[in-house]
């Protein structure tokens, strides 16, 4: 490893050992940091997993319901019911703070429409296995949006995990070693002079 190019004072080595000690504290808490994203991060892949895996059996049954439920009237009829939606979706978004990671909260308020004079879904018009899918539909808004927001956080925490990871790096094989190699250099050159001056010193004893 290469030292920094430095001159060899003794005030240069209080500097260097200032940055080495916080370079090293520095080093130990990106490390706590990365280890606690990693733990949290996994925990977070394994609820992903399983928030996906239920809501795609979700949608899979609610859908194959609703074209079971559809091939049941015509196709004009399907297109008078849904051409106006009766509902109105409001999505908020927020941040929070994991790690220093900001990630996204999300919120929705789902609402009937106000203008009740356009023509708008009926119960009475459609059958009841199309109106069973429709309200499941409604009911998966919820287990969709948290895996959005789920996906997100882990997309958000890799990218910070792989930033922490290279600092982390950069610090651990590249700023403490050499930081620690010009140290140990300057030590040596400090010892060194000291020695000479006192050989020095002890000549122009012995000539006195």
């Amino acid at each position: 490893m290469a030292k920094l190019n430095v001159k060899p004072t003794r005030g240069e080595l209080s500097r260097l050992r200032d940055r080495l000690s916080l370079a090293s504290r520095g080093h130990k808490l990106l490390k706590d940091k990365q280890d606690e994203l990693m733990r949290q991060f996994i925990d977070l892949i394994r609820y992903n997993n399983e928030l996906r895996q239920r809501v795609e059996k979700q949608l899979v049954e609610v859908m194959q319901d609703f074209v079971l439920a559809k091939s049941l009237e015509s196709n004009q009829q399907v297109e008078e019911l849904f051409a106006i939606p009766s509902k109105s979706i409001n999505l908020r978004i927020e941040q929070d703070n994991i790690m220093s990671v900001r990630v996204p909260k999300m919120f929705t308020d789902i609402e009937d429409r106000n203008d009740k004079s356009d023509v708008e879904y009926s119960y009475v018009a459609s059958n009841s296995g199309m109106d069973d899918a429709l309200n499941a539909i409604q009911g998966s808004v919820d287990d969709l949006l948290e895996l959005a927001e789920v996906e997100k956080t882990c997309q958000l925490m890799a990218d910070e995990i792989e930033k922490t990871r290279r600092r982390v790096n950069a610090l651990e094989y590249r700023t403490i070693p050499e930081l620690e190699e010009t140290i140990y250099f300057i030590e040596m050159k400090l010892e060194e002079a000291e020695r000479s001056s006192i050989t020095r010193m002890m000549k122009v004893k012995d000539m006195d």
